[in-house]
């Protein structure tokens, strides 16, 4: 018999829960190990195990969503697992149930801003809790960019969908179960090699799981409140390294893994990602050689142009302290975000050069209004239904930062904190500058602007085009039969 529509949502956020709980229990035992405080891991556990239950039962994994269903879905899964994710933060008795959100929705989203003002009150599971939290959501957002959005054509996802060479965020495979076989691969490979690596470079091992969870997921969080400004330059080269695959397609690694490695020089995002790195990180080198030694300018300058482009957030200093000259590079590639098909977060690479081709031909059409002018990108050429698509995108990223930095100014930030705590949480960075730095915190922002800024992190995280879908009139009809 035939599964009935309606029963993907339940199904997925359903089973979403159960392993949420399964996780728990996982953290009470290593809370009991550590002699740490449980009962938080426990609630979670039993709550998210008693729902995620009814609502398996109540879905049904034979269902094929609809449109509707898949974009509710994805909605719900990314609003359930924060609010769910919170409950420890909350009953630890350091963090308001604002707060605990605020740094929940942080960690699913791979954003890495927190309200956390004295990680000496924090346990160690706790801290744990927080990057795996980001480590999950990393690869869950990756597995629904590669193989969920492409088939919704979702801002512009459309374009990435075939296999061929090029920027492409395609299906690596036929069916999403050995998609996300590969993309597991890649993703459960590098998590492991860069805790080794860490390790090796002078981390003790629990500390090295934490950042490697948290750098392959481009999230950012550290146990340590100073980041990496206290590491050692071995480990901050290392940071650097596998923040460079955090932000590369992983549709592309597993190619170059499976013997395809000339994918990676043919594609003209990946190429474009390695020129802005080189370039940025050689005008951030020259603005900080008046501050430091010439080999800790190039560290601190490739450091932080690698972790902001990638939108990880990790700090090798205080940037927010940086020549004003730096402080704009640094805002600049926040705009730009990294690789589609990434764990990085931000507008993406792809989109930037899909805009500077369509403009570029726009251009030459003033001239030649006659000529047949296709946009390509490698050797795709780019539909105008992809066009439309990538500017609606691009003109709500742009129209929630500018309205996000509005409020926040009402509500009391000064004007640097205000733009750069927006497109930090639209992009999904975490720090920003001024009161909100990469030392800094959240917290000291007014309550509005907190909440205003958990939204932020959802839509970013989602694309934003799919979380504005549900403010239309048409989202709140009752759909036909046939969807």
């Amino acid at each position: 018999m035939a599964a009935v529509r309606g029963r993907f949502t339940p199904y997925i956020v359903g089973t979403s829960l159960l392993g949420l709980g399964f996780v728990s229990a996982l953290f009470v035992l290593f809370a009991l190990l550590i002699r740490e405080a449980f009962l938080g891991f426990i609630v979670t556990g039993a709550v998210a195990t008693a729902i995620g239950g009814i609502l398996v039962r109540l879905g049904d994994r034979r269902a094929e969503p609809s449109r509707r269903e898949g974009l509710l879905g994805i909605l719900l899964l990314w609003l359930t697992l924060p609010l769910f994710g919170a409950i420890p933060y909350a009953m630890s008795g350091n963090l308001t149930p604002l707060n605990a959100l605020f740094e929940s929705m942080s960690g699913f989203t791979a954003t890495g801003a927190t309200v956390l003002a004295d990680f000496a009150t924090f346990p160690s599971s706790l801290f744990l809790w927080r990057s795996l939290s980001q480590w999950f959501g990393g690869i869950g957002i990756i597995v629904i960019f590669i193989a969920v959005l492409p088939q919704l054509a979702i801002a512009g996802r459309q374009l990435f969908f075939a296999e061929s060479p090029g920027p492409t965020e395609e299906r690596l495979t036929p069916r999403l179960r050995n998609t996300t076989n590969a993309v597991l691969v890649i993703y459960v490979g590098l998590t492991v090699l860069c805790a080794v690596a860490y390790v090796l470079g002078g981390m003790d091992l629990l500390e090295a799981i934490n950042h490697a969870f948290t750098t392959v997921a481009a999230g950012g969080f550290s146990p340590d409140g100073s980041s990496f400004e206290r590491a050692n330059p071995a480990l901050t080269w290392i940071a650097t390294v596998f923040m460079v695959f955090a932000g590369t397609n992983f549709a592309l690694q597993y190619r170059a893994l499976m013997g395809r490695p000339l994918d990676l020089r043919r594609d003209p995002e990946f190429r474009a990602y390695l020129v802005i790195i080189l370039v940025a990180g050689a005008g951030l080198t020259l603005i900080l050689l008046g501050s430091y030694a010439p080999l800790e300018a190039l560290r601190h300058g490739l450091f932080q142009t690698v972790s902001i482009l990638t939108t990880t957030g990790y700090a090798s200093a205080d940037s927010a302290q940086w020549p004003l000259q730096g402080q704009m590079v640094l805002l600049i590639l926040m705009f730009i975000g990294g690789s589609a098909g990434s764990a990085a977060g931000g507008v993406k690479i792809v989109r930037w050069l899909i805009i500077a081709r369509n403009t570029a031909r726009e251009v030459r059409l003033a001239l030649h209004p006659r000529a047949v002018l296709p946009v390509r990108l490698g050797n795709r050429t780019v539909t105008e239904e992809v066009l439309q698509a990538v500017a609606a995108f691009l003109t709500l990223f742009l129209g929630l930062f500018a309205a996000s930095t509005v409020v926040l100014v009402i509500f009391g930030a000064d004007l640097t904190t205000a733009i750069s705590a927006a497109i930090a949480t639209v992009g999904n960075v975490g720090p920003g500058l001024g009161t909100v730095g990469p030392l800094d915190h959240y917290s000291d922002l007014h309550p509005v602007s907190r909440s205003l800024l958990i939204f932020n992190m959802y839509a970013g995280r989602l694309e934003v085009v799919t979380v504005f879908v549900i403010f239309t009139g048409r989202w709140w009809q009752l759909p036909h039969l046939r969807n």
